[in-house]
């Protein structure tokens, strides 16, 4: 929970400053409407999702099982890129806002005052937690979140008090907030509008479901049903989000009623650090830097939860779709890549806290937005009551619409994440597209017998596109290539029939069937690259046989870059070039290379 905390948690630091600035002395109501949409909206639908990807896939694999081949890929794709957005925003912004608490500190001295180099001194520092491991960052993260949550109940629960002790400020701001609006009923109405701006308050669930491995389940947990994590995943998400309306309500409320409006405005006092400047003015100069010093703490350690999600979903998808080099699986690397990113991000923005909310909401919001898609199209598929969950889509599709209109910042940076992603992930899979690409091959018996027979002499394969599967059809392409590779008439060499599968998929394990068809031996499979997966099973006789397989082939009519173009689209084309490519590239010894014949 804390590991999921110091973003979620975190955002007390600036929320009731964000809050007041968006909806004005209707920021108590406003932040009230955002907390029931979080327990029961935000919270239901995660529990949900919980269930559906108990190994911390989220609602991103969600979307790309019920959406399979390229347009689940090209949903993912884009959704990555508004991932991408919200985790490195989280990282930027919460540790410009941290900057901004160190600097505003009456202790602070004059030579810190350049928020983007403190801030990226602090980004530095997140970035060497991680690559020292990842065992240190969950480590700091419980001390840092239990220090901030004493810290904070202290403050809300004094400032309530003094609240409580002086009505003065509750009932003149009643009066301001319905006599501006007309009444309780405008009022309400008018804080449901206000919502979008807000939403920065909902962050966290996504990196709660993140961590799920890291959650202990029960003894009779399987991989399939492991439900004594998901049992516990929901009281962490339960309970953080509990735990956070509370503080959210008490801090919209006595940063409302006993903060003067214009400290609230850029340059202000308050100016996103509202809490801190309560905790400096009414619990004194020593608490308030304390304060300040546990507020930097979470704030710079709020990009762990980020990050976390960051290392969680690269390596979850892109190298597993040919999209990005195997390296990309390792931690170390991709926090250095993130690093700079956050560099670069921090730079363009000036390390400003407001000016990234924007961005951060339309990450946040896209990716709960998807959640609530992933969770109505499981439960409509499944003969589930799907009702509410759609109402929630439409909600969080209006909040992100509304956002993206007011805030047209997150869009555009979310943009440039989502065509870096495509580009390089097009850029990358036309690279890796002659490589083996097989995990492994499993023969079934039938296959294994026939490849066992055909070790006993000279191993001949013999490349057919499929097509009725009958007698005939292996009679004449046994003649066809006899004749053009001159086989000894005696010959009985086993045919290989590759289908296309998923061709969005990069990699996968090898199937192979071995059928008889009146004396022909047939092995059959399914692969969603057919040169590749032909290389596969070559190596896989060689390896089988301790004999060099000849795999025989007919010339393609057409024009070769048509053809290149077709196996880079739809994983089939000329063949035997990239088949010989393949070898080629995976066995660098020609005499242990299987021979390729074309004619």
């Amino acid at each position: 929970m804390c590991l999921t905390g110091v973003d979620y948690f975190s955002t007390l630091g600036y929320q009731p400053g964000i809050a007041f600035l968006a909806a004005g002395i209707l920021s108590p109501v406003a932040t009230l409407v955002l907390v029931l949409l979080t327990l029961f909206g935000a919270l239901p639908m995660y529990r949900r999702v919980a269930e559906l990807s108990p190994h911390g896939q989220g609602s991103i694999q969600i979307l790309e099982e019920l959406l399979p081949r390229w347009r689940g890929k090209a949903l993912v794709l884009c959704l990555l890129g508004f991932a991408a957005t919200g985790f490195i925003i989280t990282i930027t912004l919460s540790a410009a806002d941290a900057s901004a608490h160190i600097i505003e500190n009456p202790m602070a001295p004059h030579w810190m005052d350049h928020p983007v180099i403190v801030t990226m001194i602090l980004l530095a520092a997140l970035g060497a937690v991680f690559l020292k491991g990842f065992r240190e960052a969950v480590g700091l993260a419980v001390p840092i979140v239990a220090v901030y949550l004493v810290l904070n109940v202290i403050v809300i629960a004094h400032e309530l008090r003094i609240v409580w002790q002086q009505p003065a400020p509750f009932s003149s701001w009643f009066t301001h907030a319905a006599t501006t609006r007309g009444g309780v009923g405008p009022m309400v109405l008018f804080s449901l509008l206000l919502f979008p701006r807000l939403a920065l308050g909902l962050s966290g669930f996504e990196t709660g479901v993140a961590v799920m491995p890291l959650v202990r389940g029960d003894a009779g947990d399987t991989p399939r049903a492991p439900l004594g994590r998901i049992r516990n995943t929901r009281k962490l998400l339960a309970c953080a989000a509990l735990i956070m309306s509370v503080l959210l309500v008490g801090s919209s409320v006595v940063t409302t009623m006993l903060i003067p409006p214009e400290a609230f405005a850029e340059g202000g006092e308050a100016y996103g650090r509202a809490l801190a400047y309560l905790a400096h003015r009414h619990l004194g100069e020593s608490f308030g830097t304390f304060y300040d010093l546990s507020t930097v703490s979470i704030l710079w350690f709020a990009g762990a939860s980020a990050m976390v999600g960051l290392l969680n979903l690269v390596p979850r998808y892109l190298p597993r779709y040919g999209m990005a080099p195997e390296w990309a699986k390792a931690t170390r690397p991709l926090v250095v890549i993130f690093t700079f990113v956050t560099f670069a991000v921090t730079i363009l923005f000036k390390a400003d806290v407001i000016s990234q909310g924007g961005a951060y909401a339309t990450g946040v919001l896209v990716l709960m937005g998807s959640a609530a898609l992933a969770v109505t199209l499981d439960a409509r598929k499944h003969g589930r009551p799907f009702w509410g969950y759609l109402l929630l889509t439409i909600v969080f599709v209006y909040t992100t619409a509304v956002n993206i209109v007011e805030r047209p910042e997150g869009i555009k940076i979310a943009s440039i994440f989502i065509v870096g992603i495509v580009m390089t992930s097009l850029i990358s899979r036309v690279m890796r597209s002659t490589e083996l690409r097989v995990q492994g091959v499993d023969a079934d018996p039938a296959a294994q017998a026939f490849i066992k027979e055909a070790a006993t002499r000279t191993v001949r394969i013999i490349a057919n596109r499929p097509d009725l599967g009958d007698k005939a059809e292996y009679d004449h392409k046994l003649r066809e290539a006899s004749d053009s590779h001159h086989l000894p008439p005696d010959e009985r060499p086993l045919f290989v029939e590759v289908r296309p599968g998923d061709v969005s998929a990069f990699s996968d394990r090898l199937s192979v069937r071995g059928i008889d068809v009146a004396g022909h031996h047939v092995l059959r499979c399914t692969s969603p690259a057919i040169p590749n997966a032909i290389a596969a099973l070559l190596l896989y006789i060689r390896d089988q046989t301790g004999k060099i397989p000849h795999a025989y082939f007919g010339w393609t009519e057409g024009n070769p870059i048509a053809y290149l173009l077709k196996f880079l689209a739809f994983g089939e084309g000329d063949t035997a070039p990239v088949a010989r490519e393949v070898l080629r590239q995976t066995e660098p010894d020609p005499l242990r290379r299987p021979r390729i014949h074309v004619g």
